[in-house]
């Protein structure tokens, strides 16, 4: 579960916020490790293989993309950016980069928190096993038989719709660019068609969700992309 006590690596190269993430996440007994620079985070994040990092894009050696590419090679530990930058330029790059997920400065901690221990608890899933079947609220997604029920009764859905579902579900809690459903669900000659997929998304909500003007599991993140989130948190 998302509660084990994790190792997780902060990145940024600013003490306070160290130290405030510091404290906030050893009160939830995870293990922390610190850097304030890219070169210093790779480094770190190669000898310690940490469980997540919160990474802030704004260092002074190296730009935070670039980390993010970086870690990328050496290992899958989910990464979080947390940043001034409010930028959707910036956002999109780091998601398509690797990023997980993205935390705007300045940030509530129990937001930040419910990121990370939505992260921590499907990262590995990735993976949701092709025969497992997944119950979430009253909906329940049959893998194997590409079936899907919402509180008992069968749900109809179009191969594309089932395939969009199977890959957020498979990465439950991470953020997904528009580009990555596109690419993954239609194929890269249709990475630019956002309204298309715009539509798609709320066809499907209508079929999956219980108040589809207010959803629950199907999360837009603004110009950005979508969310599965699967917990009530």
């Amino acid at each position: 579960m998302g509660r084990t006590p994790k190792k997780i690596l902060v990145v940024d190269d600013e003490a306070q916020i160290r130290k405030f993430l510091r404290i906030s996440l050893r009160a939830h007994q995870h293990t922390v490790l610190e850097a304030g620079t890219g070169r210093d985070a790779v480094a770190l994040a190669s000898q310690e293989q940490p469980d997540l990092i919160i990474l802030d894009l704004s260092l002074p050696d190296m730009d935070g993309h670039e980390v993010i590419s970086r870690l990328r090679e050496h290992g899958t530990a989910p990464i979080i950016v947390l940043t001034v930058r409010t930028g959707d330029i910036d956002k999109i790059e780091a998601l398509d980069r690797g990023a997980d997920d993205y935390v705007t400065k300045p940030f509530a901690i129990d937001e930040l928190m419910l990121r990370i221990r939505t992260i921590l608890r499907h990262h590995g899933g990735a993976a949701v096993h092709p025969h497992r079947e997944l119950h979430v609220g009253d909906l329940t997604i049959d893998i194997a038989s590409r079936r899907v029920t919402r509180a008992g009764a069968e749900v109809t859905l179009s191969q594309r719709e089932f395939d969009t579902l199977y890959l957020m579900v498979s990465h439950a809690g991470k953020v997904l660019t528009h580009a990555q459903i596109l690419r993954e669900v239609w194929g890269p000659a249709h990475i630019h068609e956002t309204q298309y997929l715009r539509v798609h998304i709320g066809q499907l909500r209508k079929k999956l969700e219980p108040e589809p003007s207010r959803p629950r599991f199907i999360i837009t993140e603004p110009a950005v992309g979508y969310r599965f989130q699967p917990d009530d948190e």
